[in-house]
C-alpha cells in the first residue's frame, strides 16, 4: 500500500471500522507528522455530550501508528508493531473538530532502524498531543509502541 492520506483512510474503512464510523480521519501525513482529525458528534459522544474517550484514543493513536506503519514501510523489511501500553491525560471537553498531532517521525525512523539492527524487540514511547477547534489543548496521549523483526 502507497502511504496517502486517501489510503490511510480506506484502510481504516477495511480494517478498524469502529474509528471509520466514528469518524476517524487522517487529514495530513509525512514523514515526520501525522495529523488526524475526529468530529464531536452524537455517534461518539459520551453521556456528558463531549467526544467519548475511546473515540480520542483511535484518533491519537493513529497519529502514532501510522508514522510508524510509515517507517516501517519505507524500510522495506517485515516488522511487527503492536501497543504495549497506552496513557492519556485529558485537559478539557472535547467538543467540535478535534485535531491530533504526532510530530515524532524522525524518532520512530530511528527506533525502526534500531529494530533492524539489533534483531530483538525493542519498545519505545510516542505522544499525541489533540486541540479544539480554537487551538486549546484537550489531551495530551501517550503510546509505548513494540516493534520486532520477523
Amino acid at each position: 500500500m502507497e502511504f496517502t492520506v486517501r489510503n490511510l483512510n480506506l484502510f481504516l474503512l477495511k480494517n478498524l471500522p469502529s474509528a471509520y464510523f466514528c469518524g476517524v480521519r487522517v487529514a495530513q501525513l509525512s514523514s515526520n507528522n501525522c495529523v488526524v482529525t475526529v468530529k464531536h458528534k452524537w455517534f461518539n459522544q459520551n453521556p456528558f455530550r463531549s467526544m467519548y474517550f475511546a473515540v480520542q484514543n483511535m484518533g491519537a493513536e493513529l497519529t502514532t501508528g501510522a508514522l510508524v506503519m510509515k517507517a516501517i514501510k519505507d524500510s522495506n523489511k517485515k516488522v511487527s508493531m503492536l501497543v504495549l501500553s497506552q496513557k492519556s491525560q485529558f485537559t478539557k471537553k472535547a467538543t467540535g473538530l478535534i485535531t491530533f498531532k504526532c510530530e515524532q517521525g524522525l524518532l520512530i525512523q530511528e527506533k525502526v532502524n534500531e529494530a533492524l539492527q539489533s534483531k530483538e524487540g525493542i519498545s519505545f514511547w510516542l505522544q499525541s498531543v489533540g486541540y479544539d477547534e480554537k487551538g486549546d489543548k484537550v489531551g495530551v496521549y501517550d503510546f509505548e509502541w513494540t516493534l520486532k523483526v520477523k
